[in-house]
Protein backbone atom coordinates (compact mmCIF):
# COMPACT_ATOMS: atom_id res chain seq x y z
CA UNK A 1 0.00 0.00 0.00
CA UNK A 2 1.19 3.60 -0.61
CA UNK A 3 1.98 5.88 1.87
CA UNK A 4 -0.27 9.45 2.16
CA UNK A 5 -0.09 12.52 3.50
CA UNK A 6 -2.93 12.36 5.33
CA UNK A 7 -4.79 9.39 5.02
CA UNK A 8 -3.87 5.90 6.76
CA UNK A 9 -4.47 2.62 4.15
CA UNK A 10 -4.00 -0.84 4.67
CA UNK A 11 -4.96 -3.64 3.67
CA UNK A 12 -6.66 -6.36 6.11
CA UNK A 13 -7.57 -10.04 4.13
CA UNK A 14 -9.87 -8.79 1.48
CA UNK A 15 -10.58 -5.64 2.71
CA UNK A 16 -8.76 -2.37 2.50
CA UNK A 17 -9.16 0.29 5.13
CA UNK A 18 -8.53 4.18 4.64
CA UNK A 19 -8.72 6.06 7.59
CA UNK A 20 -8.87 9.88 7.27
CA UNK A 21 -6.34 11.89 9.80
CA UNK A 22 -6.97 15.53 10.64
CA UNK A 23 -8.74 15.27 13.65
CA UNK A 24 -10.77 16.41 15.63
CA UNK A 25 -12.59 17.33 13.06
CA UNK A 26 -11.15 16.02 9.67
CA UNK A 27 -12.14 18.88 7.77
CA UNK A 28 -11.68 17.99 3.39
CA UNK A 29 -9.83 20.19 0.91
CA UNK A 30 -8.61 18.98 -2.62
CA UNK A 31 -5.69 17.47 -1.17
CA UNK A 32 -7.83 14.99 0.92
CA UNK A 33 -10.60 14.05 -1.37
CA UNK A 34 -7.16 13.75 -4.14
CA UNK A 35 -5.85 11.02 -1.61
CA UNK A 36 -8.84 9.41 -0.98
CA UNK A 37 -9.64 8.80 -4.62
CA UNK A 38 -6.14 7.62 -5.17
CA UNK A 39 -6.20 5.12 -2.56
CA UNK A 40 -9.77 3.85 -3.96
CA UNK A 41 -8.13 3.65 -7.00
CA UNK A 42 -5.08 1.62 -6.09
CA UNK A 43 -7.85 -0.82 -4.29
CA UNK A 44 -9.29 -1.32 -7.74
CA UNK A 45 -5.79 -2.11 -8.90
CA UNK A 46 -5.32 -4.61 -6.17
CA UNK A 47 -7.55 -8.35 -7.60
CA UNK A 48 -7.61 -9.42 -3.82
CA UNK A 49 -9.12 -6.16 -2.65
CA UNK A 50 -12.81 -6.84 -2.97
CA UNK A 51 -14.36 -4.11 -0.72
CA UNK A 52 -13.56 -0.89 1.77
CA UNK A 53 -13.75 1.01 4.91
CA UNK A 54 -13.47 4.38 4.93
CA UNK A 55 -13.08 5.76 8.42
CA UNK A 56 -11.54 8.57 10.47
CA UNK A 57 -9.71 9.18 13.76
CA UNK A 58 -11.27 11.79 16.03
CA UNK A 59 -14.73 12.57 16.90
CA UNK A 60 -16.21 13.81 13.25
CA UNK A 61 -16.09 11.81 10.64
CA UNK A 62 -15.69 15.01 8.39
CA UNK A 63 -16.79 18.33 9.39
CA UNK A 64 -17.08 19.60 5.72
CA UNK A 65 -14.76 22.16 4.33
CA UNK A 66 -13.02 24.64 6.92
CA UNK A 67 -14.76 28.36 5.56
CA UNK A 68 -13.03 29.76 8.37
CA UNK A 69 -9.69 29.26 7.43
CA UNK A 70 -7.67 31.66 5.03
CA UNK A 71 -5.01 29.22 4.59
CA UNK A 72 -7.41 26.93 2.96
CA UNK A 73 -8.59 29.21 0.76
CA UNK A 74 -5.34 30.12 -0.29
CA UNK A 75 -3.81 26.44 -1.02
CA UNK A 76 -6.70 25.04 -2.97
CA UNK A 77 -5.92 28.35 -5.21
CA UNK A 78 -2.40 27.45 -5.43
CA UNK A 79 -3.20 23.88 -6.56
CA UNK A 80 -5.56 24.95 -8.63
CA UNK A 81 -3.13 26.88 -9.93
CA UNK A 82 -1.07 23.87 -10.78
CA UNK A 83 -3.59 21.82 -12.75
CA UNK A 84 -4.14 24.36 -15.22
CA UNK A 85 -7.06 23.43 -15.92
CA UNK A 86 -9.72 25.71 -18.23
CA UNK A 87 -12.09 26.29 -15.72
CA UNK A 88 -9.65 27.72 -13.10
CA UNK A 89 -11.61 31.18 -13.44
CA UNK A 90 -14.94 29.27 -11.38
CA UNK A 91 -12.89 28.37 -8.78
CA UNK A 92 -10.64 26.26 -6.57
CA UNK A 93 -13.57 23.72 -5.54
CA UNK A 94 -14.25 22.91 -9.31
CA UNK A 95 -10.69 20.76 -8.28
CA UNK A 96 -12.50 19.65 -5.81
CA UNK A 97 -15.42 18.07 -7.49
CA UNK A 98 -12.93 16.64 -10.55
CA UNK A 99 -11.19 15.12 -7.38
CA UNK A 100 -14.95 13.81 -5.58
CA UNK A 101 -16.19 12.14 -8.87
CA UNK A 102 -13.10 10.16 -8.93
CA UNK A 103 -14.26 8.68 -6.04
CA UNK A 104 -17.85 7.77 -7.54
CA UNK A 105 -16.11 5.93 -10.44
CA UNK A 106 -14.66 3.76 -7.72
CA UNK A 107 -15.64 0.00 -8.71
CA UNK A 108 -15.62 -2.04 -5.45
CA UNK A 109 -18.12 -1.59 -2.62
CA UNK A 110 -17.43 1.37 -0.27
CA UNK A 111 -18.53 1.03 3.64
CA UNK A 112 -17.99 4.06 6.03
CA UNK A 113 -17.78 4.34 9.75
CA UNK A 114 -19.64 7.51 10.86
CA UNK A 115 -18.11 7.67 14.12
CA UNK A 116 -19.39 11.37 14.54
CA UNK A 117 -20.68 14.26 12.47
CA UNK A 118 -20.79 14.18 8.64
CA UNK A 119 -21.20 17.80 7.82
CA UNK A 120 -21.72 19.39 4.10
CA UNK A 121 -19.58 17.94 2.13
CA UNK A 122 -18.60 15.75 4.28
CA UNK A 123 -22.17 14.36 4.54
CA UNK A 124 -21.50 14.49 0.76
CA UNK A 125 -18.19 12.10 1.17
CA UNK A 126 -20.30 9.46 3.66
CA UNK A 127 -23.05 9.47 0.84
CA UNK A 128 -20.45 8.25 -1.83
CA UNK A 129 -20.27 5.05 0.22
CA UNK A 130 -22.40 2.17 -0.82
CA UNK A 131 -23.28 1.88 3.05
CA UNK A 132 -22.71 3.48 6.24
CA UNK A 133 -22.38 2.21 9.90
CA UNK A 134 -23.32 4.74 12.27
CA UNK A 135 -24.01 5.58 16.38
CA UNK A 136 -26.59 7.41 18.06
CA UNK A 137 -23.85 10.13 19.21
CA UNK A 138 -23.34 11.09 15.02
CA UNK A 139 -25.08 13.62 13.34
CA UNK A 140 -25.52 14.32 9.43
CA UNK A 141 -26.07 18.05 8.15
CA UNK A 142 -26.24 19.70 4.69
CA UNK A 143 -26.03 22.74 6.55
CA UNK A 144 -25.32 24.52 3.10
CA UNK A 145 -28.30 27.20 3.82
CA UNK A 146 -27.68 27.79 6.86
CA UNK A 147 -24.34 29.00 5.51
CA UNK A 148 -26.35 31.10 2.94
CA UNK A 149 -24.46 28.64 0.33
CA UNK A 150 -26.26 25.33 -2.15
CA UNK A 151 -25.47 22.15 -1.45
CA UNK A 152 -22.21 20.56 -3.24
CA UNK A 153 -20.01 17.32 -3.42
CA UNK A 154 -23.23 15.88 -5.72
CA UNK A 155 -25.62 15.77 -3.26
CA UNK A 156 -28.32 17.06 -5.02
CA UNK A 157 -28.46 14.49 -6.82
CA UNK A 158 -27.42 11.56 -4.05
CA UNK A 159 -29.44 12.03 -1.36
CA UNK A 160 -32.48 12.20 -2.79
CA UNK A 161 -32.01 8.89 -4.52
CA UNK A 162 -30.99 7.44 -1.04
CA UNK A 163 -33.52 9.00 1.48
CA UNK A 164 -35.91 10.30 -1.84
CA UNK A 165 -36.88 13.38 -2.59
CA UNK A 166 -38.66 15.35 0.09
CA UNK A 167 -36.76 13.87 3.34
CA UNK A 168 -33.56 15.67 1.55
CA UNK A 169 -35.71 18.86 0.47
CA UNK A 170 -36.36 18.75 4.20
CA UNK A 171 -32.34 18.35 5.41
CA UNK A 172 -31.42 20.85 2.79
CA UNK A 173 -33.98 23.61 3.12
CA UNK A 174 -33.77 23.45 7.48
CA UNK A 175 -30.11 22.53 7.36
CA UNK A 176 -31.30 20.98 10.42
CA UNK A 177 -28.94 17.92 11.78
CA UNK A 178 -30.00 14.38 11.81
CA UNK A 179 -29.50 12.08 14.66
CA UNK A 180 -27.61 8.50 14.19
CA UNK A 181 -31.29 6.61 14.94
CA UNK A 182 -32.97 9.45 12.31
CA UNK A 183 -30.53 8.13 9.62
CA UNK A 184 -31.03 4.26 10.23
CA UNK A 185 -34.86 5.11 10.06
CA UNK A 186 -34.35 7.05 6.75
CA UNK A 187 -32.16 5.08 4.56
CA UNK A 188 -29.37 7.45 5.33
CA UNK A 189 -27.40 4.58 7.20
CA UNK A 190 -27.76 0.79 7.49
CA UNK A 191 -26.74 0.23 10.70
CA UNK A 192 -26.44 1.49 14.03
CA UNK A 193 -24.28 0.33 17.24
CA UNK A 194 -22.44 2.07 20.05
CA UNK A 195 -20.11 4.48 18.98
CA UNK A 196 -16.73 2.46 19.80
CA UNK A 197 -17.97 -0.11 17.37
CA UNK A 198 -18.35 1.73 14.49
CA UNK A 199 -15.57 0.90 12.91
CA UNK A 200 -15.52 -2.79 13.75
CA UNK A 201 -19.22 -2.88 12.49
CA UNK A 202 -18.38 -1.29 9.50
CA UNK A 203 -14.87 -3.99 8.93
CA UNK A 204 -17.77 -7.09 9.90
CA UNK A 205 -19.63 -5.48 6.79
CA UNK A 206 -16.51 -5.50 4.46
CA UNK A 207 -15.96 -8.86 5.20
CA UNK A 208 -19.17 -10.19 4.72
CA UNK A 209 -19.59 -8.38 0.90
CA UNK A 210 -15.89 -9.75 0.32
CA UNK A 211 -16.80 -13.21 1.11
CA UNK A 212 -18.80 -13.47 -1.91
CA UNK A 213 -17.49 -13.48 -5.68
CA UNK A 214 -15.04 -10.74 -6.53
CA UNK A 215 -16.01 -11.05 -10.19
CA UNK A 216 -19.73 -10.96 -9.21
CA UNK A 217 -19.50 -7.80 -6.96
CA UNK A 218 -17.48 -6.16 -9.29
CA UNK A 219 -20.56 -6.87 -12.22
CA UNK A 220 -23.34 -6.14 -9.95
CA UNK A 221 -22.24 -2.84 -8.37
CA UNK A 222 -21.81 -1.39 -11.44
CA UNK A 223 -24.54 -2.39 -12.66
CA UNK A 224 -26.71 -1.16 -9.39
CA UNK A 225 -24.29 2.36 -10.09
CA UNK A 226 -24.90 2.49 -13.59
CA UNK A 227 -24.66 6.09 -14.06
CA UNK A 228 -24.21 7.56 -10.82
CA UNK A 229 -20.76 9.24 -11.11
CA UNK A 230 -22.16 10.84 -14.25
CA UNK A 231 -25.21 11.61 -12.60
CA UNK A 232 -22.82 13.77 -9.96
CA UNK A 233 -20.35 14.90 -12.56
CA UNK A 234 -23.71 16.86 -13.57
CA UNK A 235 -24.76 17.29 -10.32
CA UNK A 236 -21.51 19.17 -9.35
CA UNK A 237 -21.60 21.45 -12.35
CA UNK A 238 -24.50 23.18 -11.47
CA UNK A 239 -23.89 23.32 -8.07
CA UNK A 240 -20.66 24.66 -8.91
CA UNK A 241 -22.29 27.55 -10.62
CA UNK A 242 -24.58 28.08 -7.79
CA UNK A 243 -21.72 28.29 -5.36
CA UNK A 244 -19.77 30.44 -7.65
CA UNK A 245 -22.49 32.70 -7.24
CA UNK A 246 -23.39 32.81 -3.89
CA UNK A 247 -19.83 32.74 -2.86
CA UNK A 248 -20.17 36.25 -3.27
CA UNK A 249 -23.16 37.63 -1.64
CA UNK A 250 -23.22 39.32 1.76
CA UNK A 251 -25.28 36.57 2.88
CA UNK A 252 -22.41 34.10 2.51
CA UNK A 253 -19.75 36.31 4.59
CA UNK A 254 -22.93 36.61 7.27
CA UNK A 255 -23.81 32.68 7.54
CA UNK A 256 -19.92 31.34 7.84
CA UNK A 257 -19.07 34.43 10.72
CA UNK A 258 -22.28 33.31 12.41
CA UNK A 259 -21.29 29.85 12.31
CA UNK A 260 -18.29 30.34 13.87
CA UNK A 261 -19.90 32.90 16.59
CA UNK A 262 -22.15 30.63 17.08
CA UNK A 263 -25.19 32.49 16.77
CA UNK A 264 -28.14 32.86 14.76
CA UNK A 265 -27.53 34.30 11.45
CA UNK A 266 -28.66 37.68 10.63
CA UNK A 267 -29.48 37.19 6.79
CA UNK A 268 -30.73 40.41 4.49
CA UNK A 269 -31.21 38.03 0.98
CA UNK A 270 -28.36 40.01 -0.94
Amino acid sequence: MSTYKDIGVEKVGHVGTIEIRRPPLNFFDISLINQIADALEEFDRDIEIRASVLSAQGKAFCAGANFQDPARQAQEAREADKKGDPADSLGAINHLYIQAVRIFRAKKPIVAAVQGAAIGGGLGLAVSADFRVTCPEARFSANFTKLGFHPGFGLTTTLPELIGKNNAELMFYTSRRVTGEEAVKWGLANVLVPQDQVKAEAMKLANEIAECSPLGLLSTRATMRNGLADRVMAATNHELAEQTRLRATEDFKEGVKATEERRAANFKGR
